[in-house]
């Protein structure tokens, strides 16, 4: 998976070009949060938003076809997507505290040290935006 991810600015929004596997990455960890039973409370409490804004994130990375695009973030959307990301390795985490990594990878597609890395680069991202324009 490629791991760069830069982010630009533009007036309240935040634009990165997504490969098409960050693309899904993004989708598959939203859907797994958003299974059909979750409320607004849960989503909010897992991943800082209700069901409104994850549906309108799951609509625009949706259809991420084979060749980057850009994609527009509000700040707090990409606060969701980070938090889905980082959350769902934690539903694979057996009673005896053991990380499961095949079921992971069936379920999501991708590997839990992709969500890993694309997390960390989101998280790099905003920090070099930030420190640059504080």
């Amino acid at each position: 998976m490629d791991t760069e991810f830069e982010l630009a600015q533009e007036g309240e929004e935040l634009v990165v070009r997504l490969a098409p596997s960050q693309a899904s990455a993004l989708y598959e960890a939203l859907v797994h949060a958003r299974h059909e039973n979750a409320t607004d409370a849960y989503l909010t409490v897992l991943l800082g938003a209700g069901r409104d804004v994850v549906d309108g994130l799951l609509a625009r990375l949706r259809d991420h076809g084979t060749e980057p695009s850009d994609v527009r973030f509000r700040l707090e959307e990409l606060h969701v997507v980070l938090s889905a990301l980082t959350n769902a390795a934690t539903h694979f985490v057996s009673r005896q505290g053991l990380f499961s990594e095949e079921p992971f990878h069936i379920r999501l597609g991708h590997f839990r040290e992709n969500f890993d890395a694309l997390a960390l680069a989101i998280n790099n991202a905003l920090y070099r935006l930030y420190e640059t324009t504080s």
